[in-house]
């Protein structure tokens, strides 16, 4: 399985006008389960959140694939979808970053997460991480609303998510460069489209000392 971030326009520039079709192709022949977030950080304003037609914020590359996704997590903030068979069903849904919670299987399962026309390194596990060492910059909040899971059921929801407390951005230049130093990220290059790939729970072993000798060590 693999969890992926698309930078579509890349992805277009390097393939044509059909990028997210034959990457969608490539992604499902080469991989039973193809993961790709479905974030809608709105639900913290709105309080609404529908799993079938609350439409993915972040990227285009998520909206399109809305209609290939055989299924979508409950977390009303940053839900997964995936095409295959990949379940999260022992998993709490309304905790994001908890040690129970959906990213937590990622790391448990070390899921191989791609990056894909992306500029920096992108990961939400980086969230995960951070979350789990209770790093002083990055704090659980809440936000109450409703879950839709079709045009009938719905039900209340509480979602436990994260938010920085100062003016912190992640530092992606600098744990690019110690993943690549240490071998847990693997960068690639085809028709000028780069591509890197690492495994959730590499790169959590590969962080956590940097972030406990220095807990702003993944920001800047």
């Amino acid at each position: 399985m693999v969890f992926v971030h698309v930078g579509l326009s890349d992805v277009n520039a390097a393939f044509g006008q059909r990028g997210y079709e034959r990457l969608y192709e490539e992604l499902t022949a080469q991989f039973d389960s193809v993961l790709v977030p479905g974030f809608t950080p709105s639900f913290r304003d709105s309080g609404v959140y529908h799993k079938q037609y609350s439409r993915p914020q972040v990227g285009t590359f998520p909206v399109l694939f809305m209609d290939d996704a055989d299924y979508r997590t409950d977390d009303a903030l940053h839900s997964i979808q995936v095409a295959g068979s990949y379940r999260f069903d022992d998993c709490d849904h309304h905790d994001t970053f908890g040690a129970d919670g959906c990213y937590a299987k990622l790391d448990r399962d070390n899921v191989l997460i791609a990056n894909i026309g992306t500029n920096r390194l992108v990961s939400t596990q980086f969230h995960y991480i951070s979350m789990q060492a209770d790093s002083p910059y990055h704090a659980a909040e809440t936000h109450s609303g409703v879950l839709y899971r079709d045009g009938e059921t719905h039900e209340p929801v509480v979602q436990r998510g994260d938010t920085f407390t100062s003016i912190y951005n992640w530092n992606r230049w600098k744990m690019e460069r110690d993943l690549a130093d240490r071998g847990v990220v693997n960068d690639r290059e085809t028709n000028g489209l780069r591509l890197s790939f690492m495994r959730a729970r590499d790169v959590r072993d590969a962080l956590e000392p940097a972030v406990e000798r220095d807990p702003y060590y993944m920001v800047a």
